[in-house]
């Protein structure tokens, strides 16, 4: 999936691609499309499927290679990245039949449209799942704890957010910009139960998705590394966003291999 994400970007060209918060979610798509939502992709518009949303609309290259891996997406729509009017842009943008569920971008927005579709669920007396897919520096947005503490006001056991928690927004270090740590005691204030795991240890992020039901709303907290698997865009803020040359696309693909 490393490998396929450093392919896109670099085809983008001068659109670039959001490397770094792509790089750092791998393992958390991988866990999750692998061996934990419930779909078909024969029936994609099937209302008992998990809905897996992904509010960090910075994640896409995480997310396409993960719906290709499903069977959601074919390789020669993967290299069709970002051409002008084709529908994988770089913000995912609602497409059912391909697997996506939520139109990305506007940052916040993906949780409290999580907790809308987890409480039709419930109000559906339906058994399936929401997973909402985060970035850390997107906590800094008020509206992430309103829609927090709805969740726990419902009591959305069928709930579970995913923080990809890598440190870092385009800015610079989440500590330097708006420090929102220690995210595990605050998810708790908010009646969350909260779970924190290394997000790059499939063990471990799968254990965590398997965690007994304890009848409210659910946190993963992934410790990650933001452009993790590439030396020179691991934890550099310049890669949030950013556009690979020839010499940069095979250092990546050399150290990925």
């Amino acid at each position: 999936m490393r490998i396929k994400a450093i392919e896109m970007a670099y085809k983008a060209g001068n659109y670039g691609a959001h490397l770094g918060g792509g790089l750092s979610a791998i393992e958390i798509f991988a866990t999750l499309y692998g061996s934990i939502l419930k779909f078909d992709i024969k029936d994609s518009l099937n209302d008992s499927r998990d809905r897996l949303i992904l509010s960090k609309g910075h994640g896409v290259l995480a997310y396409y290679t993960a719906l290709e891996y499903a069977g959601f997406l074919s390789v020669e729509e993967l290299a069709e990245f970002e051409t002008n009017g084709f529908f994988l842009h770089g913000h995912a943008s609602r497409n059912l039949q391909k697997g996506i569920e939520f139109s990305g971008g506007s940052l916040g927005l993906g949780l409290s449209f999580g907790v809308g579709v987890a409480l039709a669920q419930l109000m559906h007396k339906r058994n399936n799942r929401v997973y909402v897919i985060m970035g850390d520096g997107e906590c800094d947005e008020g509206i992430v704890w309103e829609a927090l503490m709805s969740a726990s006001h419902y009591k959305l056991h069928n709930l579970t957010v995913i923080v990809d928690h890598n440190k870092l927004q385009s800015d610079g270090f989440t500590s330097d910009i708006m420090d929102s740590a220690p995210l595990v005691s605050k998810f708790e204030a908010f009646g969350i139960s909260v779970q924190e795991v290394n997000g790059h240890d499939v063990e471990q992020l799968y254990q965590a998705f398997n965690a007994p039901d304890r009848l409210k709303p659910n946190a993963i907290i992934a410790n990650t590394v933001k452009g993790k698997g590439v030396s020179f865009i691991e934890n550099k803020k310049e890669w949030h966003h950013a556009k690979l040359n020839a010499t940069q696309y095979e250092q990546a693909l050399s150290e990925l291999q």
